[in-house]
C-alpha cells in the first residue's frame, strides 16, 4: 500500500498529476471538435510546426510558450489560406509549412546546440514540469473552455454542416481562425506534457472513444474530456512505477481504453443485429 501512494508524496509529482488531468482534459474538450471537423492532420501537423516555434523561441531567449504559440498560430492560418484557395489541396499545404517549420527547429539546434529540453519537448516530461507549466495550462483550459461556450453554436453549425452554416450568416472564416487559436493554443500549452510527436494522439484517441460509445455530441464531448483526464491521471502514475517517458504511457493507456471501447461497441452492434434478425423471424 505504501508503495501505491509514494509518488503522492512528492511535490513534483502532485503538479505533474494536476498537469497531466487537466492537459487531457483540454485536449478531449478540443479534440472532439478537431476530430468531428476531419481536422486531426491539422492537429498532428501543428504539433510539428509548434516545435519548431518553440526552439528558435529557446534560440533567442524568448518564452517558449510565447513564441510557440505565435509560431503554432500563424503556421495554422498560413495552412488554412494557402487550402482555401484550391490550389493545392490542405494535406500538401501541410506537409510543406510543418516540415518546414520542423526542420528549421532540427537547423537551429544543430547550430546553435545547448537545447537542454530536446527530448521533453519531443516525448513530454510531465514529472519535470513546474508551477508555471501548470498555471500555463489551467489558463487556457479555462480560456478555451469560455471560447468554446462563448461560440458552441458557430462551432457546432460549422463542424457538421460548413457550406450551409456560411450561407445562414456564420462568418466560417472567423470560426476557423477561432479552432486555429484554439488549437495552436492547446498544443503549446501541452507541449511539454506529452511532447510534440505525441499530442495528436492524445487530440484524437478520446474523441474518438467517445464517437464509439454514443452517437450524442454532448454525450461524445463529456465522454471526451473524462476520457482525456483519466488517461492523464493513469498515465502518468503509471510512467512514475514503470519508468517510462509520461507521454508514451499516456497514449499507451488511451489506446488500451481505445481497444476496450472499439470491442464494447462492435459487441454492441453485433447484438443489435442479432436482435434485429429475431424479430424479423
Amino acid at each position: 500500500m505504501e508503495r501505491l501512494i509514494e509518488p503522492f508524496t512528492f511535490e513534483f509529482f502532485r503538479n505533474a498529476m494536476l498537469i497531466a488531468v487537466l492537459a487531457g482534459a483540454l485536449c478531449g474538450l478540443v479534440g472532439t471538435y478537431v476530430v468531428l471537423r476531419g481536422m486531426s492532420y491539422i492537429g498532428h501537423g501543428l504539433s510539428h510546426a509548434i516545435f519548431g516555434g518553440a526552439v528558435a523561441s529557446a534560440a533567442i531567449s524568448i518564452n517558449p510558450y510565447v513564441g510557440a504559440g505565435i509560431w503554432g498560430f500563424t503556421a495554422a492560418m498560413l495552412i488554412h489560406g494557402v487550402s482555401r484557395k484550391r490550389t493545392i489541396g490542405a494535406d500538401a499545404a501541410i506537409g510543406v509549412v510543418t516540415s518546414a517549420s520542423f526542420a528549421i527547429g532540427i537547423a537551429i539546434i544543430s547550430v546553435v546546440g545547448g537545447f537542454t529540453d530536446f527530448e521533453s519537448l519531443l516525448f513530454g516530461d510531465v514529472l519535470g514540469v513546474t508551477t508555471t507549466d501548470v498555471v500555463v495550462v489551467a489558463l487556457v483550459a479555462l480560456a478555451t473552455a469560455a471560447l468554446i461556450f462563448a461560440r458552441y453554436r458557430q462551432l457546432l453549425f460549422t463542424t457538421f454542416d460548413p457550406e450551409v452554416a456560411e450561407v445562414s450568416g456564420v462568418n466560417t472564416r472567423m470560426v476557423d481562425a477561432t479552432m486555429a487559436v484554439i488549437l495552436a493554443a492547446t498544443i503549446t500549452a501541452t507541449m511539454y506534457v506529452v511532447g510534440v510527436t505525441l499530442i495528436a494522439a492524445v487530440l484524437v484517441i478520446p474523441p474518438v472513444i467517445g464517437r464509439l460509445l454514443t452517437d450524442s455530441f454532448h454525450r461524445m464531448l463529456w465522454i471526451s474530456v473524462i476520457t482525456g483526464a483519466v488517461c492523464g491521471f493513469v498515465g502518468v502514475y503509471l510512467s512514475y512505477h514503470l519508468d517510462w517517458s509520461s507521454g508514451a504511457t499516456v497514449v499507451i493507456t488511451a489506446s488500451i481504453v481505445f481497444a476496450i471501447a472499439y470491442a464494447v461497441s462492435a459487441l454492441r452492434r453485433r447484438t443489435s443485429m442479432s436482435a434485429a434478425a429475431a424479430e424479423v423471424h
